[in-house]
């Protein structure tokens, strides 16, 4: 992966709010890339200054690795997650 990708990706996840969440694939989208994969594995290798957390699967759940953590950082947030998903109406279209 690029430096330029990687780059973007951070960009895009540094501007996510406190209290609202991006899917992986949003910010793919936002960052110009097609692989939400992609946004995960930068996370993953890049992302522990940035607002990782802020960042949840399709389906709003929380990735399983980081699951107890990311949850308790988004409820610290006013973000609750219902049987450990973003509630549908929390989710962006």
């Amino acid at each position: 992966m690029d430096e330029q990708t990687v780059e973007a990706v951070r960009s895009v996840v540094a501007t996510i709010p406190a209290g609202e969440t991006m899917s992986y694939g949003e910010v793919a989208a936002r960052a110009g890339i097609s692989s939400a994969r992609l946004v995960g594995r930068i996370l993953a290798e890049d992302g522990g200054d940035l607002p990782w957390h802020r960042v949840l699967r399709a389906d709003g759940t929380c990735a399983p690795q980081v699951a107890v953590e990311q949850a308790a950082r988004l409820r610290a947030e006013g973000v609750l997650l219902v049987d450990g998903r973003l509630p549908p109406e929390r989710r962006r279209r």
